[in-house]
């Protein structure tokens, strides 16, 4: 018998038309209410299972953040110990956060891929299982119940709005889509400038590593993004955007003041959508906006954003 999915099925909310600039209802995807504060926890939670369903006694997990906690979340249901590995840009505010929910962290590394590469090379060590944030087909099935729900629901939708960062959730929203016998529908897939590695990658027909990471999207800072999810721009239909962390950050004022719930700007990127590229999305008439949430915020954070960016 399947176990029980460590997710819960999120609430789909309808906009009126004059919500943005777009002129169109939009539908909400709300998976800023999941247990680990984002969507994450659909795959991660699904990979941790299957991992200890084939006898894993111990997880370890490289994250900046989300994917982390949506692990540490996990361990603690599943009952196993949970070493999440950091890179020193994460901050203590979220290091804390995964703290408090159980895991144990370690920083390692100035970037995501110092600190992935020692995950990987301590779960090899202590033979304990090793879940990636984003690159694995388990987890793309996981994000793929997103779809799924909204499909039971019996909503009605045109096109897809999702943030990008390693490409794991465009990877699931796509194969929920297919699952589903929606492949025609188009995802329109959102950047930050500065952390825009999916975009800069189509534009020269080839993945690139991007130098660095300049977005305060950090969530999003995947300097290049999973083979997989750049052949799906040959595969499907996907529109790649760009917004600033201005328009990111003025998403997320907008967001919470009126539904009153806090995500970050990695997921305020996609919410901007409908103001920054109105144009594109008034070319439908019900686009759905998967709100990714995001545990780094917090009422501080946004009052700091606001009176840097607008």
């Amino acid at each position: 018998m399947a176990s029980r999915p460590l997710h819960i099925e999120t609430p789909l909310l309808r906009t009126a038309a004059d919500y943005s600039e777009s002129g169109v209802p939009l539908w909400l995807k709300l998976d800023a209410l999941q247990p680990s504060g984002s969507f994450k926890l659909r795959g991660v939670g699904l990979l941790c299972q299957q991992e200890v369903a084939k006898g894993a006694l111990e997880i370890f997990c490289a994250s900046g953040g989300n994917a982390g906690i949506a692990a540490a979340v996990a361990g603690r249901s599943l009952g196993v110990p949970v070493t999440i590995v950091v890179p020193e840009t994460t901050s203590v505010e979220v290091r804390e956060r995964i703290l408090a929910t159980g895991a144990h962290v370690l920083v390692h590394g100035s970037v995501f891929d110092e600190a992935n590469a020692h995950a990987i090379s301590l779960a090899a060590e202590r033979k304990a299982a090793y879940v990636h944030p984003y690159d694995h087909p388990v987890l793309w099935d996981g994000h793929a119940t997103l779809i799924d729900e909204v499909v039971r629901a019996g909503a009605v939708f045109d096109c897809v709005v999702t943030s990008v960062g390693g490409g794991g959730l465009l990877a699931g929203i796509v194969e929920g889509l297919r699952r589903n016998g929606l492949s025609d529908i188009p995802v329109i897939a959102v950047e930050t400038e500065g952390a825009a590695s999916l975009n800069a990658s189509i534009t020269v027909q080839q993945r690139v590593m991007l130098p660095a990471i300049t977005s305060i999207a950090t969530s999003l800072g995947a300097r290049q993004v999973a083979q997989h999810v750049f052949d799906l721009v040959s595969q499907h239909s996907i529109e790649s955007v760009t917004v600033s962390d201005a328009d990111a950050v003025a998403a997320c004022l907008k967001f919470a003041d009126a539904h009153r719930i806090l995500v970050e700007p990695a997921c305020g990127a996609a919410l901007a959508v409908a103001d920054v590229h109105a144009g594109l999305l008034s070319r439908f008439k019900a686009p759905l906006i998967e709100v990714c949430g995001g545990i780094g915020v917090s009422l501080a954070m946004l009052d700091s954003w606001r009176a840097r960016f607008l």
